[in-house]
């Protein structure tokens, strides 16, 4: 490479793990990274002052530079020959007063080793060398899974525009871009973290406090500090601006436990003691407001894409549970600038109301989502706006809204009118208790599947019917096809009845015929030689000693006539004590 050059290009280069590959350019302002002809993406150029750190190392395409940036980012470029590593050095030392650190990562394949936090991503390190790296950007939410368990989520991709998925480019600058340059994406990761650890309070003067177990130093549960580590690193939780509404010890059904819950100008965020999540109110894509059937709560769920995750567990729903009698006062944290310019008309600055109105009426403010209700056109037997029913094993309620079913709260099931193919009301079984209770079958188009809600009142039959005449549903009512399947089945079990009883008279007229087919013969029992028929005998009397003078004279009698079976007390009599 010649050093009068002032511009080196490289063909090929993959920024920030995109699709399709691109032209990096160097200069001593900067690089520029440009993608294929065709391939849709977006320009990408950094200026040369927010360099920090350069790392050269094997990467998915060949070979990598990775570049920490002041901010704490990170940029990679993918795609360089390993022939292409003393050209890279000398543009960074030439145009950027820096070295090229040589890396080499760990091969063995171990599950074992090091967390490093470093300032722009987590390395594990195998025998200090790294395996992998985690970039803070990549990272949506870290729990406690277990005592000594911690579980990393990862971003996904807010649209498909914004990823390399499409052919446009996906960087590190914005969360969930890099890992929506493929198919597969790699959603969660787990950390066993036994033990415990140090955590090194810092002096005034940035230096670390001694390792020894002196002043300033804190032994933690292992687990515990990742925890917090990576909370802080990866700014999980923290949200730009202040906090505008918090409302404490929230009751969820879905997911079950008690959330805190802190409404922010873009998100808000729930806080548990085991789960902590902040969700853009862009998230959400329905509201809903359900009185519950026991006139004592008010149900607020919240329909979310992507759904909340548990582990291996998916939520689309929130459901919170509030007492209606509890009212709360709460002023919100807001400037009368704000509150009198961008939300004018949709929040006040005080409340004092029910709790589950409150909470209503600020994430309709903050969120501007519309609020759903019950539907006017339905009421229940009981002058209610749910039915109660189940799912399988789960009982629950069923709201009949405007435009769709809301089922709550485990599993959350929400099913729009315009995917149902026909309704079908029918009777459990053929049994005439049945008739206290029925099922609805509800099957969606184009082969969906279909939910069935069982152990409905039968109260509820007429209420429900005329709602779904009122919304035009297809409906099909399996319920009158079955009544001369009950009235049969009943004559038959009557039928039944009186055959049975007409075989029990006929055993009754055989008189003790069976029982003396069953009993032992008397004369059997005469004929046996052991004292086990004695036992049985109803002349049989028991005496306190069982002499063999006893036994012979009873092996004596055994041939003779019934009228000396009652000499056998004299017997007895004669050789007692």
């Amino acid at each position: 490479m010649s050093e009068r050059k002032t511009v080196e290009e490289f063909n090929g280069i993959y920024l920030d793990l995109s699709r399709q590959p691109g032209k990096v350019k160097f200069a001593e302002a900067g690089l520029a990274w440009r993608p294929a002809a065709g391939s849709g993406g977006e320009n990408f150029a950094l200026d040369g002052q927010q360099f920090v750190n350069c790392q050269w190392s094997r990467g998915a395409r060949g070979h990598e530079v990775k570049i920490l940036l002041r901010d704490s980012g990170l940029v990679q470029l993918d795609g360089f020959e390993a022939e292409e590593y003393d050209r890279v050095h000398k543009i960074f030392r030439l145009f950027y007063g820096l070295g090229l650190e040589h890396k080499d990562h760990a091969l063995k394949g171990w599950n074992w080793g090091k967390g490093e936090f470093g300032k722009a991503e987590l390395a594990f390190n195998v025998q200090n060398r790294p395996a992998f790296e985690i970039p803070y950007s990549e990272v949506s939410n870290t729990n406690l899974a277990g005592k000594n368990e911690v579980a990393v989520e990862f971003a996904l991709p807010a649209g498909g525009n914004e990823t390399g998925t499409n052919g446009h480019l996906g960087g590190a600058r914005t969360k969930g871009r890099k890992s929506g340059a493929g198919k597969d994406q790699l959603v969660e990761m787990r950390f066993y973290i036994p033990g415990t650890a140090t955590k090194k309070e810092n002096e005034e003067d940035g230096e670390d406090k001694s390792m020894d177990g002196s002043e300033g130093e804190e032994q933690h549960n292992a687990a515990n500090l990742f925890y917090e580590t990576l909370m802080e690193k990866a700014e999980i939780g923290e949200v730009a601006g202040d906090t505008f509404a918090t409302f404490l010890e929230v009751l969820h059904l879905t997911p079950r436990g008690r959330f805190g819950i802190d409404m922010y100008e873009a998100s808000f965020r729930l806080r548990g003691k085991t789960y902590d999540y902040k969700i853009p109110y862009d998230n959400i894509k329905k509201f809903m407001l359900l009185p519950k059937p026991d006139d004592l709560h008010t149900l607020i769920t919240i329909g979310l894409d992507p759904p909340l995750r548990q582990g291996q567990t998916r939520y689309p729903f929130l459901v919170m549970q509030f007492k209606r009698e509890e009212e709360v006062t709460i002023e919100l944290n807001m400037t009368k600038e704000l509150l009198e310019g961008k939300y004018k008309g949709k929040l006040n600055e005080r409340y004092e109301q029910p709790q589950h109105t409150v909470v209503a009426q600020v994430f309709r403010g903050l969120s501007g989502k519309k609020i759903v209700q019950p539907s006017k056109d339905f009421v229940s037997h009981h002058q209610q706006s749910g039915v109660k029913c189940s799912i399988k094993a789960n009982e629950g309620h069923l709201y009949c809204l405007d435009k769709s079913f809301m089922f709550v709260p485990k599993p959350a099931t929400y099913i729009p009118f315009d995917n149902i193919s026909v309704i079908v009301m029918s009777r459990v079984g053929g049994a005439v208790s049945a008739s206290r209770t029925f099922d609805i079958t509800v099957t969606m188009k184009n082969g969906a599947g279909e939910t069935l809600f069982s152990n409905i009142n039968r109260e509820e039959q007429k209420p429900l019917e005329d709602f779904f005449q009122a919304k035009g549903l297809r409906t099909k009512n399996e319920m009158t096809d079955d009544s001369s399947a009950l009235i049969a089945a009943a004559l038959k079990d009557a039928d039944m009845a009186s055959s049975d009883e007409e075989v029990v008279a006929a055993r009754a007229d055989r008189g003790s015929a069976d029982e003396d087919e069953e009993s032992v013969d008397e004369d059997f029992k005469t004929d046996s030689e052991s004292d086990v028929a004695e036992e049985y005998d109803s002349a049989h009397e028991s005496s306190g000693s069982g002499s063999d003078a006893e036994m012979v004279d009873g092996d004596a009698g055994g041939d003779s006539d019934p009228p000396e079976v009652a000499e056998r007390p004299k017997k007895k009599a004669k050789t007692s004590k």
